[in-house]
């Protein structure tokens, strides 16, 4: 018989450090052992801290430009589709906070809420817990394997507590309730797969900033997500600078292109092909004229062209 060892990775750690510092979580350690090219700040957990500034300008880029970057560098199972929105023009993006739902047994559920309430003062159903460490700029992300009848992870109350806290909205391999009243918070959406009259049943969380599946997709906590019409992008920390100085390049280049196309000063083939230094030349100055657009050196612009393949 062969075991899934990365599914019970969670649970072993639950299992393993019985402390309430280590209540359904993986310890610091491991944690940074996993987003071990990850070389910036850190919260006190060891999660990833991709900086506000960054999040941001990723909230201007293109999914599909952000998309291509990762597939560029070997990272092909970080989409997730398919999904229902509360708002159709309201993206999410911010820091991941991940949490991994079970089908509960009388036994584990028992044990798992003793030991949450009594030992760790925390309250309500375990749905709610990840809402506890949630800060402004994060998103919470449950994979509710796929349950819709019984998979509400979130209702109305819930969704202000969340968004009180991160100012963000949330990305739920589940279901959600309260469809109406949801919809009147302004700022904040909700990916979730269906909507569902019903309360939570039967589901226990058994893994809080743990890696978690979202689709075919794998999540670590403080990847970067982005949330549009699209669907669902997952970008490993380290690599959220590249993709969002990437994608913001192919923006300017591409207003860029329009103009010379438009003017007939460039062919379609001659902006979509490597640059020679008269094209790079001109394209820094008509930069410096579009300020809106942001600066960019012709060493980064060197940069970027260098790993071309879009």
């Amino acid at each position: 018989m062969k075991f899934n060892i990365a599914a019970l990775l969670p649970l072993f750690f639950c299992l393993s450090y019985n402390t309430p510092s280590f209540a359904q979580t993986i310890p610091k350690e491991e944690l940074i052992f996993l987003t071990s090219e990850w070389k910036g700040e850190r919260f006190p957990d060891g999660r990833p801290k991709i900086p506000d500034a960054l999040l941001e300008r990723a909230k201007r880029i293109g999914i599909d430009d952000a998309w291509t970057v990762l597939k560029n560098e070997g990272y092909t199972n970080q989409f997730a589709g398919e999904w229902k929105m509360v708002k159709e023009d309201v993206p999410v993006v911010g820091r991941a906070v991940t949490a991994m739902f079970l089908p509960s047994r009388p036994d584990v559920e028992k044990n798992v809420k003793e030991r949450g309430i009594t030992k760790q003062g925390r309250k309500g159903n375990t749905n709610a817990w990840p809402i506890e460490v949630l800060t402004k700029g994060d998103v919470y992300v449950a994979d509710g394997f796929g349950k819709i009848g019984g998979g509400t992870l979130m209702g109305a109350t819930l969704a202000n507590s969340i968004y009180s806290k991160s100012g963000n909205g949330v990305v739920f391999n589940g279901s959600a309730r309260d469809l109406q009243e949801i919809q009147n918070i302004e700022g904040f959406n909700a990916f979730v797969r269906d909507f569902h009259p019903s309360f939570l049943e039967e589901m226990v969380l058994m893994g809080l900033n743990t890696p978690i599946r979202i689709g075919s997709a794998i999540v670590l906590p403080g990847d970067l997500v982005i949330a549009q019409r699209e669907g669902v992008l997952f970008v490993p920390a380290h690599l959220a600078e590249q993709v969002v100085g990437t994608a913001e390049f192919v923006t300017r280049k591409d207003k860029f292109g329009f103009e010379m196309v438009k003017s007939g000063r460039y062919t379609t083939g001659q902006i979509d092909s490597q640059w020679n230094d008269q094209l790079k030349t001109e394209f820094l100055d008509w930069l410096g004229k579009h300020p809106e657009l942001g600066p960019m050196t012709r060493a980064e612009l060197d940069k970027v062209m260098s790993k071309r393949t879009w």
